[in-house]
């Protein structure tokens, strides 16, 4: 193979799909699992920590040191067989151990996960939940039997799974120490691999159930934000009715909503976004177990579509309300901002008009000036003439007073076609600069 011909990715995703396969399980055998998240920018995360917690938990045990580089890992623990596996926002512990425990569901089966250990997670438990294989009684009401000892009545939901191949129960309920419990019943002769599948599923479905479930309770909080702007944005609304309003002053109000209500979709998109996805990856991994109906036993998606959907369903509809409050507040902004627009067209209309009179008034104030500057020039001019023409006006023996009179017409005309002139001529020039 010629390595200029490869895209440098083409292997690290095409190992990518091979990264986390699901793990064999041989029944009777016990799951213990857990899985953390930080309590804050889970996302952004130092995954140094997480590397530390999992090597922690290794070399308490002894096993094959983990790779810090990885975000999955798989080692044998004495009995247990863990698997590792970091996500987006969280990571997943998951021993696998043969056998059952002497009690059912006793919680020394997780003792490889100890308290002191939990402590020192990075984040916080998000999920716990311990699983017991068994194989299926010939008689399947024998395990019926055996899940009503084990699970509360009125949310347990059992239901065959993969054609009838296993039988999976819970109640999706926490236990006083802490833990969520499954059972599942397989039929001899199921293979390891199915199982193994089978119980990843559970898990994944739990895991995801409690990471989508924290979107409901952002989106409490957020409804609650969002009572209190709704009011002050209807309030602005209506006030856009009235004439006496300063829409100046509105839009300032409006924009102080709009920012909130930015700044509360970027506090929660990422969390609404996360949120759609794990809702998805649950629905889809209820599907995959292809369960049908065990006896007259409550099944998942029965308990899901009546606890787990609402929750889901008000998280979107949370989402879908504050996007239309953004939507309505960038329409009144729009509005406002076309109303201030418009008053102000209006308000250069008037300030244009007072121009025009001002112009009209200077206009008229210069042909009236205009007019006194001939009468001006031509004394002056009159004058310096008559001074200029005396001697002249002696020689001819003309009287003085004959001389300005006659002087006077001539030269009041002649300035005032000097001054017409160069009024032609200025306007000439600017509108030949115009």
């Amino acid at each position: 193979m010629d390595p200029a011909l490869e895209h440098p990715l083409r292997y690290a995703l095409v190992n990518e799909l091979h990264a986390r396969p699901s793990p064999r399980l041989t029944a009777p055998a016990t799951a213990a699992f857990v899985a953390f998240k930080e309590t804050k920018d889970a996302a952004n995360r130092d995954h140094g920590k997480d590397a530390d917690h999992l090597a922690l938990l290794v070399s308490r045990h002894g096993g094959p040191r983990p790779d810090r580089d990885d975000s999955h890992y798989q080692g044998q623990l004495g009995r247990h067989d863990l698997k590792w596996e970091s996500h987006a926002e969280f990571v997943t512990y998951m021993a696998m151990t043969p056998g059952l425990p002497i009690r059912p569901f006793d919680p020394s089966a997780a003792a490889i996960f100890s308290n002191e250990w939990q402590e020192k997670a990075p984040g916080k438990r998000v999920a716990a939940v311990l699983v017991q294989i068994d194989w299926l009684p010939e008689d399947p009401t024998e395990a019926l039997d055996r899940l009503s000892g084990w699970f509360a009545h009125d949310s347990m939901a059992a239901v065959w799974v993969l054609d009838e191949t296993a039988l999976v129960a819970g109640d999706f309920r926490i236990d006083a120490d802490g833990w969520m419990r499954f059972a599942v019943f397989v039929r001899p002769g199921t293979s390891d691999g199915r199982i193994g599948r089978i119980v990843h599923r559970l898990l994944e479905l739990e895991t995801y159930r409690a990471m989508s479930m924290l979107g409901m309770v952002r989106a409490r909080k957020l409804g609650q934000r969002l009572n209190e702007l709704e009011p002050r944005l209807s309030a602005i609304l209506e006030a856009m009715t009235d004439d006496e309003r300063q829409p100046e002053q509105m839009l300032h109000e409006l924009l102080a909503v709009s920012t909130q209500l930015e700044a509360e979709a970027v506090q929660h998109s990422f969390r609404f976004g996360a949120t759609s996805a794990y809702a998805a990856i649950v629905s889809d991994r209820i599907e995959a177990l292809r369960e049908t109906r065990f006896m007259d036993r409550q099944m998942m998606t029965e308990f899901m579509r009546r606890r787990y959907q609402p929750a889901m369903r008000t998280t979107k509809s949370i989402e879908l309300r504050l996007s239309k409050m953004m939507e309505r507040a960038a329409r009144a902004a729009e509005l406002l901002r076309t109303r201030v627009d418009v008053e102000r067209s209006a308000q250069n209309q008037k300030i244009m008009s007072r121009m025009d009179r001002r112009a009209d008034l200077q206009l008229r104030l210069q042909h009236t000036v205009e007019g006194l500057s001939v009468v001006a020039i031509s004394y002056y001019a009159v004058g310096l003439l008559g001074h200029a023409l005396y001697p002249v006006a002696e020689l001819l023996d003309v009287p003085k007073t004959y001389l300005v009179a006659g002087l006077t017409p001539v030269t009041v005309a002649l300035v005032w076609l000097s001054m017409r002139r160069i009024h032609r001529r200025l306007h000439r020039d600017e509108q030949d600069h115009l």
